[in-house]
């Protein structure tokens, strides 16, 4: 077991046994739900980053549903990823869901029927971004799931021109890690973590400016047709 994976394993087990995880279990194999997310998520909805985005980015896990739902609320335009990036992002405008059904447009099972998949030509530019993870250390370095897609989702955005963005994590106090977590050239860290009790502005954060293209494989193309789109994009803006 590598290391990613060890620090993984003793989170999930630390939200188990202390009973500070919620539905869906198990909480292994993903970006856990815990208790106080609604706390957590609103302290990032004081901060001005948030009150100032017109375009939000959120991940489609479970414990990010309640900033998904206020994101719809206020108005403002969410973008929420398709599962592992097969048909790219959900757009959901303002004005598009009636008052009383946030919550269900926000959710992963409906997004769909309130939103559409856009092609990435088609984005509008995103002003906040997002991430769920498993483990966040106080610099800002995270550990997702292990499958990539997030910071792959932030260099995608990069590729097409977007500017380069706050993101924000939401995690439960057992997420956050003393030590520092292991972290490649491609990985994107936090500029802001937040938890159930406290916010904790990172003072120095690391971004990619794009897709590191020489770790993409053609299995990743084909697994993750939006790196496809993105390819062909810029061969047709060359």
């Amino acid at each position: 077991m590598n290391e990613k994976q060890a620090i993984r394993e003793k989170v999930w087990t630390d939200l188990t046994e202390q009973k500070a995880g919620r539905f869906p279990f198990p909480l292994e194999g993903r970006i856990p739900n815990f208790k106080g997310a609604e706390a957590a998520a609103e302290q990032l909805f004081q901060l001005s980053i948030y009150k100032e985005a017109n375009v939000v980015k959120v991940n489609p896990d479970s414990p990010q549903l309640p900033i998904r739902t206020q994101v719809i609320k206020d108005q403002k335009t969410l973008l929420i990823p398709t599962p592992r990036l097969k048909d790219g992002f959900v757009v959901i405008l303002p004005g598009t869901v009636p008052t009383g059904e946030e919550r269900k447009a926000a959710s992963l099972k409906h997004m769909n029927a309130y939103g559409k998949v856009t092609p990435l030509h088609e984005l509008p530019e995103i002003d906040l971004m997002l991430m769920g993870s498993v483990a966040v250390d106080f610099g800002g370095h995270r550990i997702g799931k292990g499958a990539g897609f997030a910071d792959r989702e932030y260099g995608i955005i990069r590729e097409i021109g977007n500017r380069a963005i706050p993101v924000v994590t939401t995690i439960h106090e057992l997420q956050l890690i003393e030590s520092s977590l292991p972290s490649a050239h491609y990985d994107v860290s936090m500029d802001y973590v937040i938890t159930n009790e406290r916010i904790i502005e990172v003072q120095k954060s690391h971004k990619s400016t794009g897709i590191d293209w020489s770790i993409v494989s053609e299995d990743d193309l084909d697994e993750m047709p939006i790196l496809r789109e993105l390819k062909e994009l810029k061969s047709s803006n060359a």
